[in-house]
C-alpha cells in the first residue's frame, strides 16, 4: 500500500493532496487558527472516517456472507483526543445503525465484534491507544 501527501503550497496555507497508490486523492487542510483555510476535512478526521469506513465495510460484508438481508450501514463515531502532544485518540465511541429484514440483533453484535476483534485493521491499530466502545440499533426495513 502506499501514499504520496503533497503540500500544496504556501499560498494555500495548510493545505495537503493525498494521491492513494489505488488512484484517488483528497484534500486536507489545517484549521484557520493553525494556517490553514478549512479546504478539507483534518488528518485526523481523516483517520476516524477511514476508521469508520473500515468497521461499517467489514459489518456489511460479514452480514451479507451470513445471508442476512442487510440494506444499509452507518456508524457514527465519536473521538475523543490527548491534552497534550501527541493528541492521540483516547477513546473512541462507535455507534452501529444497521438496516434490513429481520436481522438478528445476535447477527448483528456478532459481526461488530469481529470487525472490532479481529478484521478492521484501522480500530485495533486505534485500540493500541484508545479506550473503543460500541453500540448498536437495528432498523427494520419493509
Amino acid at each position: 500500500m502506499e501514499c504520496t501527501v503533497r503540500w500544496i503550497g504556501s499560498d494555500a496555507g495548510m493545505s495537503f493532496v493525498a494521491e492513494t497508490g489505488s488512484g484517488h486523492a483528497v484534500v486536507m487542510d489545517g484549521a484557520p487558527e493553525a494556517g490553514g483555510r478549512n479546504l478539507g476535512p483534518r488528518p485526523m478526521e481523516m483517520l476516524l472516517a477511514g476508521t469508520g469506513g473500515c468497521t461499517a465495510f467489514d459489518v456489511v460484508l460479514i452480514l451479507k456472507k451470513g445471508r442476512h438481508a442487510v440494506t444499509g450501514c452507518e456508524v457514527s463515531l465519536k473521538a475523543e483526543r490527548a491534552d497534550t502532544d501527541p493528541k492521540v485518540f483516547t477513546h473512541v465511541h462507535f455507534h452501529y445503525r444497521v438496516k434490513g429484514r429481520q436481522l438478528k440483533p445476535e447477527a448483528v453484535a456478532r459481526a461488530i465484534e469481529l470487525s472490532k476483534d479481529k478484521y478492521c485493521s484501522a480500530s485495533i491499530m486505534i485500540g493500541e491507544t484508545a479506550k473503543i466502545t460500541h453500540d448498536f440499533e437495528i432498523v427494520e426495513e419493509a
